[in-house]
């Protein structure tokens, strides 16, 4: 898996031709929305189902996509966006389940065999037929060494075309995750001949967008807009909306946007923007389940090498105070590094499984760590180096952080990066090579926590600190290949239990998945299901 970090933006992505988007804006500070209560912030999958049709809504972007081709470049931004255009064969509802979409039937021959069988009466935004070799040649192309989603094909050994509206994937070995991540980018489904007619411009400004979703690219004009136009000939039900202008900007012009009501909603990237726009009026803000997680990730220089160091500064981490300073209240002390969008089947275990973990309580617990620290092999002498860059929230953690390791008696010091360079951390390891511990913020794109813990593995990039355990390796292999959701959910909870001890990522919060928008509108999912499906499709105004 490629770690999927949720950067904040840098600054204003384009020129932002909003009412009042230029004076300046009150962001809030934490301190403002600490009042909020995090156990009583309820999670809910979505918004309250529209009624009445609505000519254009105006939609904010924390930045401009780099590309709408999400095989070159991922990225929220652009999935907010092409999540409306362009279907998968899968499709994420907003209780983070997974349902067949472009797929009618799934078949399962043998344990390293499925068969998909299409959709029938599937247009393009060209008028032209979804064809299986058009499914075929979008799976071969995100297969492709040099695409974002090559990983999640490691396992297939083969995909051919074996019926007029058939494709048969073969798998090296059985496969648990697959059709999980065909309800992710790995299951985006373009037209072959306007991909292949485009290029290597694709997914460029000026070019079409290739897809059979319920809104077509009718511009983009860089800098300034992207305009999304209802899709008549689409299969499914019609919108209510019939246009969504999409603009973006930076969070104190976000806020001055949405509260002025010159836009009409956004999908947040950062909490605290959520924490300014807390009763502004003719806004509301709903927050749903999400993979999103702030955790901390020791990394190969060794501060952190010895275990039982690293489950102390876990024990003795302020969680409760991280959430209300840094975040005011609006995430959740968490002992996983995977949200509870995760949970997109067998939720009533994984529910269980969370509240049964000791290791990340959410006050600390400072006898313990104090008595792991004294047994501790490999105690540090020079100072453990926290990683973050300025962001007003991973500075709290830091800081946390630090506090923790000197009430254990050991030296720390945070080193301060542009964002720029902090985000070089998670994939570069010459990077990273001058701290001890980074500060993370993140998501899967799987609603199934095993799509996390194969960072855990001996051989898993994503796992610096070098953790290594033959059994745990084993019972992630198990579950990999466990088809049946029951039984894979008892191994997952298992395998959990095993990370959490060693302490291999040290979790802090989960993240909501937070969505504000115009009180007249309603309808669009409040879960993180809108990276992945047709939330506009939803949207609408609340009286008919």
């Amino acid at each position: 898996m490629k770690l999927t970090s949720r950067l904040a933006p840098l600054g204003i992505a384009g020129a932002l031709t909003l009412t009042a988007a230029c004076a300046g804006a009150d962001t809030g500070s934490s301190e403002k929305a600490a009042g909020v209560d995090v156990s009583t912030l309820k999670l809910t999958p979505t918004t309250a189902r529209a009624a009445g049709a609505v000519d254009s809504v105006n939609w904010l972007l924390e930045d401009e996509p780099d590309s709408l081709d999400l095989d070159t470049q991922g990225g929220s931004a652009g999935r907010t966006v092409l999540s409306n255009v362009c279907e998968r064969l899968y499709q994420l509802q907003p209780d983070m389940s997974v349902q067949p979409s472009l797929v009618t039937k799934e078949t399962r021959p043998d344990a390293r065999t499925l068969v998909l069988t299409l959709r029938d009466g599937v247009t393009f935004h060209d008028g032209s037929t979804m064809t299986a070799d058009d499914v075929l040649f979008s799976l071969r192309r995100h297969a492709a060494p040099e695409m974002e989603q090559s990983d999640e094909f490691e396992n297939v050994s083969a995909m051919t075309k074996t019926g007029a509206r058939e494709i048969t994937v073969r798998f090296k070995q059985p496969d648990a995750l697959f059709t999980k991540a065909l309800a992710g980018d790995a299951g985006l489904v373009y037209d072959k001949e306007q991909v292949e007619k485009a290029g290597k411009d694709f997914g460029t400004p000026g070019q079409k967008d290739a897809c059979s979703g319920p809104y077509e690219l009718s511009s983009w004009k860089s800098g300034d807009s992207l305009t999304l136009t209802r899709y008549d000939g689409y299969h499914g039900e019609k919108p209510l909306t019939k246009q969504v202008v999409f603009r973006w900007a930076e969070d104190s012009a976000m806020v001055n946007a949405l509260s002025a009501h010159a836009a009409d909603g956004a999908y947040l990237d950062t909490v605290s923007t959520a924490a300014a726009l807390l009763g502004k009026p003719g806004l509301k803000q709903y927050y749903g389940p999400s993979t999103a997680t702030l955790a901390l990730i020791p990394t190969e220089r060794g501060g952190l090498a010895d275990p039982d160091i690293r489950r102390a500064l876990s024990l003795a981490l302020d969680r409760t105070g991280i959430a209300r300073s840094g975040y005011g209240g609006l995430v959740e002390p968490w002992a996983t590094p995977v949200g509870s969008g995760a949970w997109g089947y067998e939720k009533a275990t994984f529910e269980a499984a969370q509240k049964q973990l000791t290791d990340a309580p959410a006050k600390p617990d400072l006898a313990a760590a104090k008595e792991l620290v004294k047994k501790a092999k490999a105690r540090p002498d020079a100072p453990i180096v926290i990683g973050t860059d300025s962001t007003q929230g991973r500075l709290v953690i830091a800081n946390a952080v630090r506090a923790a390791l000197t009430q254990l008696g050991l030296k720390a010091q945070i080193k301060t990066v542009p964002s720029a360079t902090y985000g070089e951390f998670y994939g570069d390891k010459e990077a990273r090579s001058g701290i001890d511990v980074l500060v993370a913020d993140w998501y899967i794109s799987k609603s199934d926590p095993l799509g996390f813990y194969d960072n855990g593995l001996s051989t898993s990039s994503n796992n610096w600190v070098g953790y290594r355990s033959s059994d745990y390796d084993a019972e992630v292999e198990r579950a990999l290949r466990t088809i049946d959701d029951a039984e894979r959910a008892a191994l997952v909870v298992d395998i959990q239990k095993r990370f959490s001890r060693a302490a291999v990522w040290i979790p802090v919060a989960q993240m909501p998945t937070v969505l504000v928008l115009n009180g007249d509108l309603t309808g669009p999912p409040a879960s993180m299901a809108y990276l992945y499906s047709p939330w506009a499709a939803r949207l609408g105004a609340k009286k008919g």
